[in-house]
């Protein structure tokens, strides 16, 4: 520092104070004006990132937005992703898509009791749920069955087909068994009343491995409602606007967003925003148990 130079002043209070003489402007009003704007300048930035994340998730909400970038470790809160997307447009619009009936519960095989009311999984392979939607091609339907496990949301298993036999669900459950091997009398398997369900095939494998049978109440939807929303994330983020031309392209492609996308990287609120895959190899590691499933006061 130079003697002419006050003691306490900078090299950059001194450039700063030249620059605003040059300028013809106040230092104070130099600040005030640089105060002001860095707000604007770190929303430009955060409007990058945002935009970035839309177009590669581009039915993610404002919530998954922004535990995605807490993820990539930048510090921002939902209330202010959702102002920044409303003033973008960028929040995502879902249309209530049309739902064909793929349930046929008038049948005369034997119904079950719903078991999982007033239980809430504790760990995996406690409850599984199982259902199954219609999937538009070109000029025909095809269908899905899935079995997921209720306490990581994980699809453990699916099948599709261009069929509603009993053989689609078959299939999408040995499919689970076969990855996930539950030990008998640990596992619930939970679904609604239709004939798939409830045939004597399909109940003489659930027996076979000790695995208990609930099934819905009737003109209750909600006691499925995992099954139910998986179902609505599929039309949303993969089937809506698809134009599939064979059921081979729509396996394909279902199959990539099921295994790829849903269960290894989209995240999940129920999860603490992470995707099923990261959330179960989580639970791997020694600190973390799993109990049996808890009974809860208040029904599903």
């Amino acid at each position: 520092m130079s003697a002419c130079e006050p003691q306490g002043r900078t090299h950059e209070d001194v450039d700063v104070q030249r620059l605003c003489r040059l300028g013809g402007v106040s230092r104070a009003g130099y600040y005030r004006h640089f105060e002001a704007n860095a707000p604007a300048r770190a929303d430009a930035d955060m409007r990058d990132q945002i935009q970035r994340l839309s177009l590669a998730h581009r039915h993610y909400g404002y919530r998954r937005i922004a535990a995605q970038l807490r993820r990539e470790g930048h510090v921002v809160n939902a209330k202010r992703v959702l102002r920044l997307m409303r003033e973008d447009n960028l929040l995502c619009l879902r249309a209530k898509p049309f739902v064909p009936r793929t349930t046929m519960s008038r049948h005369g095989f034997a119904l079950r009791p719903n078991l999982t009311r007033g239980l809430r999984p504790t760990g995996l392979d406690q409850i599984w749920v199982a259902d199954i939607t219609y999937v538009r091609l070109g000029e025909a339907f095809v269908y899905l069955a899935v079995v997921i496990d209720a306490f990581s949301r994980k699809v453990v298993g699916w099948a599709l087909d261009d069929h509603l036999e009993a053989r689609l669900a078959i299939e999408a459950l040995d499919k689970a068994l076969a990855a996930r091997n539950p030990l008998p009398q640990s596992l619930i398997h939970h679904s609604d009343r239709g004939v798939q369900y409830a045939c004597g095939d399909y109940i003489e494998r659930l027996e076979a491995r000790e695995i208990a049978i609930s099934m819905s109440r009737p003109a209750n939807p909600t006691d499925n409602a995992k099954a139910e929303s998986f179902m609505k994330t599929l039309k949303a983020e993969e089937v809506n606007g698809k134009a599939y031309a064979t059921l081979e392209d729509a396996r394909r492609d279902i199959g990539a967003f099921i295994d790829t996308v849903y269960n290894a990287e989209r995240l999940h609120s129920a999860l603490g925003y992470k995707p099923p895959v990261e959330f179960e190899a989580d639970l791997s590691q020694p600190r973390n148990r799993q109990p049996k499933a808890e009974t809860r006061l208040s029904p599903n």
